[in-house]
């Protein structure tokens, strides 16, 4: 009996992340945008960022609004998907005249992924970059859970347990009784990079 491969196909929105030459973020984010308008894709191509976290330093003497980008070299953005789901795991498809119209775009240099195949940012991943940068996070992101108790405090290493950061091991630094969620330090595109997660999805080490 011959092995029948069955295959469920989902229209969904998901956010991706794209690589792009230092210094291109905000020209490559310009650029796509006025591509997509003239090409009437804004309904697959939905959302573009360039994640930057603000605050506030002296310049001078002077308080001066200061804006870094979280990770150089990368821009995000939201896109309509087909989610393929079969006996062989979930894979995800994105419109082929949308991939190249953003593969070419001058000063992108691919989509992160395996080869020429975008993969999707995991929930959690963009929940805490949205949080990062201080933007609204979409309603369809929010979550809602009941208070869990916890056993860590500011200082102990934990593990993550669940979500786009699952594996990661790294130092507790803040605690968010209200939220029920911890900051904890790991280690993310080369650099120390604080992430929030749920108290749920850690376990002290």
């Amino acid at each position: 009996m011959e092995y029948e491969k069955k295959i469920e196909k989902t229209i969904v929105k998901r956010w991706f992340m794209i690589h792009t030459y230092s210094g291109y973020e905000k020209k490559v984010k310009t650029d796509l945008e006025q591509k997509i308008e003239t090409l009437d894709m804004g309904d697959i191509v939905t959302k573009l960022l360039v994640p930057e976290e603000i605050s506030n330093e002296i310049v001078r003497g002077k308080k001066k609004v200061v804006a870094r980008k979280l990770f150089p070299g990368y821009v995000m953005l939201e896109m309509v998907a087909t989610k393929e789901e079969s006996n062989e795991g979930i894979h995800f498809k994105v419109d082929s005249d949308a991939w190249y119209i953003v593969r070419n775009t001058n000063g992108v240099t691919g989509f992160v992924g395996v080869g020429s195949d975008p993969i999707p940012m995991e929930e959690d991943e963009v929940r805490n970059i949205f949080r990062m940068t201080g933007l609204d996070l979409p309603e369809e992101m929010k979550i809602t859970k009941d208070m869990i108790k916890i056993d860590f405090k500011i200082g102990d290493t934990v593990k993550i347990l669940g979500g786009g950061f699952s594996g990661h091991q790294g130092k507790v630094s803040e605690i968010d009784m209200e939220q029920q969620k911890a900051k904890i330090m790991i280690e993310m595109f080369g650099r120390m990079t604080p992430v929030e997660v749920e108290f749920g999805s850690l376990e002290k080490l």
